[in-house]
């Protein structure tokens, strides 16, 4: 594992794709976004993904250099397209998507440069949705799996109809160290794994069940709650005026995991996150540069 505990190294593990809007093409995908803010937060940071050997993949190793990010871990294939999500904004900003099927990131390959990778890392953030294919899905799974037995396997559940299933779910739970998930996605885990109560006591369950190190619940404006297995923090949201909410809860994330590589109190993680967040939501695009002040924690 990487011995600078002021550079982690990190990884964005899964999907980089287009997101298409009514007025122009954004680089996107959660892990690419999550690479893009822990870099701006201080990581040393890479997407692991597969783009086509196209314009849009071009476009995007492009966009990538721009951000400081390098994507030596990014596969390219040369029989399937990089990939891309129609995105429908709503009056505030949220948004509803469009994903299409069998595209590069479809098709991850792991390999021994992975491996080698892996086995290097402090953090991984992953999710369900580039595991809907059987390919991307043994590759990520095999990557989490060579990661030290110490570094941060954040499963940022990122539910998105119709490619996930209880099945899915379950497996990634079980390679995750800390669970993320939002007031919307809670209610389909509630289900699939029977909980009941309070929602403190859904996500206490969940923690225990699978035994995670910290479970993490955005409720969007209203805040959010980390719990672990000794403590309990709601932290209030942050007014803002939201514009495009893109990316932000990618950016929470990433501040999530570089505070708690930093061994910053839970407190101190969750409020930044929300401010971190908030100023995402108040701007176009999923990564814009943030302000100085929201760059250290």
């Amino acid at each position: 594992m990487n011995k600078n505990p002021n550079k982690p190294r990190i990884v964005g593990l899964g999907e980089v794709l287009w997101d298409m809007l009514s007025d122009s093409g954004r680089l996107g995908g959660a892990p690419a976004n999550f690479a893009c803010h822990c870099h701006q937060l201080g990581g040393e940071s890479y997407p692991v993904s597969c783009v086509g050997d196209d314009e849009l993949g071009h476009q995007a190793r492009a966009e990538l250099a721009k951000l400081g990010i390098s994507s030596e871990f990014v596969q390219e294939s040369s029989t399937h397209p990089t990939g891309q999500v129609q995105v429908t904004l709503d009056p505030a900003g949220k948004p509803s998507y469009q994903i299409l099927e069998d595209m590069a990131w479809d098709h991850l390959e792991f390999t021994p440069e992975f491996e080698e990778l892996a086995a290097s890392l402090d953090a991984a953030c992953f999710g369900v949705l580039a595991q809907r294919s059987p390919k991307s899905r043994a590759s990520i799974q095999a990557f989490l799996k060579h990661m030290p037995e110490g570094a941060l396997r954040i499963l940022d559940v990122n539910l998105r109809a119709p490619f996930f299933s209880k099945p899915r779910v379950e497996e990634s739970l079980e390679l995750a160290t800390i669970l993320k998930l939002s007031d919307e996605e809670l209610p389909v885990l509630a289900d699939y794994f029977e909980l009941e109560g309070s929602e403190t006591e859904k996500l206490s369950a969940l923690l225990k069940r699978f035994e995670l190190d910290l479970v993490v619940y955005t409720c969007g404006a209203e805040g959010s709650i980390l719990l672990s297995k000794d403590e309990t923090h709601r932290a209030p949201g942050v007014e803002t005026t939201a514009i495009d909410s893109v990316g932000a809860g990618d950016s929470f994330t990433a501040t999530l995991c570089i505070g708690l590589l930093k061994g910053r109190p839970l407190p101190e993680i969750n409020t930044r996150a929300n401010q971190v967040a908030a100023y995402v939501c108040s701007q176009k695009g999923a990564c814009p540069e943030l302000p100085a002040h929201l760059k250290t924690i």
